[in-house]
Formats: structure tokens, C-alpha cells, sequence
């Protein structure tokens, strides 16, 4: 993933309305259009994401990182002009997000959650200011959740999310560990579609071999 290697939070610019909490977030891709809907329940990372949709931050950025089964990722200011081939996923603004891990919320299919960097030099778990991701993850067996509760959670998933990662699916693993701020509520064929792109395995593994890229976001008024 990547992010910045600042530490210390601080709001990204642009000024928040009371009303715009409220809102939803429609994205338009090259592949056809997403709306999301962000969490209360993660306060810090909602208003972020408000603030650079209000600012224009994420149009004509490209989803630089796909990958089928799992997610398809995006944010990065580098990807507006990179050339074909270029590696991308190490930049942002200079700023990162305190985690807010809830146990509510967990990575099923159509989640949204903020990139960061590894825990190695980030043993807070703190998110990268721009990059996020989409959730398309796959449908799993009691047998590989009881694996991966041993192996790799050292936990008990909860038996609510356990019955959704048997049917609908997800990316269990990344339970706890990435800050999930909301969820798409119409368009996972756009991201389904977008995980099925053909991705580079040279220097830029995961970049898709042809570019797809956010056209525009804003904020819509939020269908009841």
C-alpha cells in the first residue's frame, strides 16, 4: 500500500457542512459509475474523504492496484499523469489518519477502507491520508475462516461475519487491521467489473495494463 511516511494527523483542506455528513459519494469511472455511502461510526476517516471529494482531489486519478477476488485500489496523485509501466501507490498528502478499528465493521464485499502503510514502520496501524480501497473479495468455507482464525487472526470471527464471508464473501483478513469508513450501496458490477481487468505482473504488478480512472466524485443527495 502506500502512504506517506508523516505521522501526525491534520485535516485535509476544504470546509465540511453539517449537511454534507449526510450525503452520499458518487464516483464516475471509466467503467461506469459507484455510489458510496460513508460511516458515522469512523468519524476522522469520513470527514477526510468528504473534504477531498469537496475539493476535487480524486478526479482523474486511476485505480492503480487491482486485484481479482480482492480488491481494487486508487488515490494516489502520481496516477493523474503516470506514463504506462510506472510504478505506482507511494504517494499522498503529507499527513496520516489515527486507525479507527470498530468491531461492527468488518471487510465484506463492497466495503470501503483507507490503504496504509506496512506494520513494520507503522505499528499504529495509521491510514494513508488519500488511498483507498474497494472490496471485492471471494466467498469462503468454514474450513479456510477456521485456518485463518489460527493461523492469521489468532481470533474468533464473529459468527454474524462468519455467515456473511460464507455467502456473500469478503477479505476477512484484513479484520482489525484497516479502517473501514463505508460501503458501496449501488454499483459492484462497476467494481467487479474493474477486479476483471487485465493487470500488469512486470514492475508495476497489479496496475491494469489499460487505464482505469475516476473520472469525477462528488457528493449527491442520499436516497432514502
Amino acid at each position: 500500500m502506500a502512504a506517506m511516511s508523516a505521522t501526525l494527523f491534520a485535516q485535509a483542506p476544504g470546509k465540511l457542512r453539517k449537511r454534507d455528513r449526510k450525503r452520499d459519494i458518487l464516483m464516475e469511472t471509466t467503467a461506469g459509475s459507484i455510489v458510496l455511502r460513508l460511516s458515522d461510526s469512523t468519524p476522522l476517516h469520513r470527514d477526510n474523504f468528504l473534504k477531498l471529494v469537496k475539493t476535487h482531489y480524486y478526479d482523474s486519478l486511476l485505480f492503480h492496484r487491482v486485484i481479482k477476488n480482492f480488491m481494487i485500489q486508487a488515490g494516489d496523485p502520481v496516477s493523474k499523469n503516470a506514463p504506462a509501466g510506472k510504478l505506482l501507490g507511494d504517494s499522498g498528502l503529507p499527513y496520516t489518519i489515527p486507525a479507527e478499528f470498530r468491531t461492527t465493521l468488518f471487510h465484506k464485499r463492497g466495503v470501503l477502507a483507507a490503504a496504509r502503510e506496512g506494520d513494520d514502520v507503522n505499528p499504529q496501524k495509521a491510514s494513508a491520508s488519500t488511498q483507498f480501497y474497494i472490496v471485492q473479495g471471494r466467498v469462503f468455507t468454514d474450513g479456510k475462516l477456521d485456518t485463518l482464525e489460527q493461523t492469521r487472526l489468532k481470533r474468533k470471527i464473529p459468527a454474524a461475519h462468519r455467515e456473511v464471508y460464507k455467502t456473500t464473501g469478503g477479505a476477512p483478513h484484513l479484520d482489525q487491521n484497516y479502517t473501514i469508513f463505508g460501503e458501496v450501496i449501488s454499483g459492484m458490477e462497476v467494481v467487479d467489473a474493474i477486479a476483471a481487468v487485465p493487470t500488469s505482473q512486470g514492475v508495476d504488478k497489479d496496475r491494469p495494463l489499460k487505464d482505469v480512472r475516476i473520472l469525477k466524485v462528488k457528493l449527491v443527495k442520499r436516497k432514502r
